[in-house]
């Protein structure tokens, strides 16, 4: 139900109550910052306001009438409940502010993001953080409609609304299982061979697979995959019984091809770079956390140099940042 409009500001019954309590305007004016004559205003219209003279103005100071009194002393609880809601909602922004969402793609949540996270709770370690991992597509809507504030994606591009960091450029890798024809060729794939052959792939809106149709498409139309698989782990696991090729990043086959459980085969005239950007919403605030998140990425992409590293190479490691790091780096 709205408000009275005899209901009086906040403020005008703080000062009231500041008047009861030191028995003088200046004193209470002095209180609150501003000047006798405003605070004498301040009362006065507050008494129009009321209908009823609440202080007593006399030559040894200034004294709360009987109804000012009783005024006052509803007016406290007012100013109490006041004071608690400031307190509380300061309390949730400080939460707030020590929380972070993020949504990531299936490669850089397996193979990048933990060791960041690790690096970030060493500056917040009562920090809140929620984390979805999704493909691309789905990461970028998460990002728009605000049920994340930062996003790691993989592929061409990003979607409109949204802007972007590079972190580093990953590449793709063609993996057999150690029973593969492939497993012992000595001449590179073309881009053609790759074309024409069922693989098994991720599913539709992954930056993985995205990056691959698009790379092959100029070459020749796509053979229909053997499998569309969500998980990188039962691809490479469907790979190794034999189920069949795979393209998959160099991050997320690196430990598997050094073991030999898969076997790398490579392919002549086809380019599959790709770059691991970080997203946000344009317009957007971002919380401390977030914008601390995005410099130890960017820190670890200067250091790791993924993509033009040969042979594979192994996860990036991640130093703590020399200095504090600055909102603005993000």
């Amino acid at each position: 139900m709205p408000l009275s409009s005899s209901v009086p500001d906040l403020g005008a019954l703080d000062l009231l109550l500041s008047v009861a309590r030191l028995g003088s305007i200046g004193q209470a004016a002095h209180e609150h910052g501003i000047s006798q004559p405003a605070a004498s205003l301040r009362i006065r219209n507050l008494e129009r306001l009321l209908g009823i003279e609440l202080v007593e103005r006399t030559p040894r100071g200034s004294r709360l009438t009987q109804p000012g009194t009783m005024v006052a002393s509803w007016a406290r609880d007012v100013i109490d409940a006041a004071s608690a809601l400031d307190e509380g909602v300061r309390a949730l922004r400080a939460g707030l502010l020590a929380r972070i969402r993020v949504a990531a793609s299936l490669t850089v949540a397996e193979y990048l993001l933990p060791g960041w996270l690790t690096t970030l709770r060493g500056y917040s370690p009562d920090l809140a953080l929620s984390l979805h991992v999704a493909n691309s597509v789905e990461v970028g809507h998460m990002v728009l409609d605000g049920r994340a504030d930062i996003g790691f994606v993989e592929g061409l591009g990003v979607p409109r609304g949204l802007r972007s960091r590079q972190i580093m450029t990953d590449h793709l890798v063609v993996v057999v299982g150690r029973g593969h024809p492939w497993a012992g060729r000595s001449v590179p794939l073309t881009p053609e061979n790759l074309a024409a052959t069922p693989l098994i792939l991720r599913e539709v809106g992954s930056g993985t697979r995205e990056i691959l149709v698009r790379g092959l498409e100029m070459y020749a139309p796509t053979a229909a995959p053997v499998a569309e698989l969500s998980s990188t782990t039962a691809i490479k696991a469907a790979v190794a019984a034999g189920a069949g090729p795979t393209v998959l990043s160099s991050l997320a086959v690196v430990d598997d091809i050094t073991a030999g459980r898969l076997i790398e085969v490579p392919v002549n005239g086809l380019d599959l770079r790709r770059r691991l950007r970080v997203v946000w919403a344009s317009g957007r605030d971002l919380p401390a956390p977030a914008r601390n998140l995005i410099a130890i990425a960017l820190q670890a992409g200067r250091a790791s140099r993924v993509a033009v590293q040969r042979p594979l190479p192994g996860q990036p490691s991640l130093s703590r940042p020399k200095s504090t790091i600055s909102a603005a780096e993000a």
